[in-house]
């Protein structure tokens, strides 16, 4: 990602004195972004990363990841799919880096790759939430 620079705001609304090099509130974090001169391939790479959540079934593998490390047979038992559906929709995640395998004899298990990949989730489900309620 770019460099990190620090930006002068004149007013800020966590504080009137800010000088935006000391605060860590999310409005100057938001607005250091904003002036950020981010590379157009790392926009790209945002782009592509966010396809990754545009289909329903890795929605459904995510949310039930979030729950913790779970092998591909429960995965599909839990969304009544094949083994060989789950596995491909896995293997699509796995390559985006959401998600981390570990085999243990003969089963995989999977788990989210981090805990960015929980926030995200749980960001956009509020997000959809928060609009369907009409706030």
């Amino acid at each position: 990602m770019a460099k990190k620079e620090s930006i002068k705001i004149a007013a800020c609304d966590c504080n009137d004195n800010c000088d935006h090099h000391e605060c860590h509130c999310s409005h100057c974090y938001d607005m250091e972004l904003a002036a950020m001169n981010v590379p157009l391939d790392t926009l790209f790479e945002l782009s592509e990363f966010f396809k990754f959540f545009g289909d329903t079934t890795r929605i459904r593998i995510l949310q039930i990841l979030l729950g913790g490390e779970i092998s591909v047979n429960d995965i599909a038992g839990k969304l009544n799919l094949e083994q060989s559906v789950v596995s491909h929709q896995l293997r699509i995640l796995r390559t985006a880096n959401l998600i981390k395998p570990r085999r243990d004899g003969r089963k995989m298990f999977y788990s989210l790759d981090d805990e960015h990949i929980g926030s995200i989730f749980k960001i956009g489900l509020s997000h959809i939430l928060h609009k369907k309620e009409g706030k």
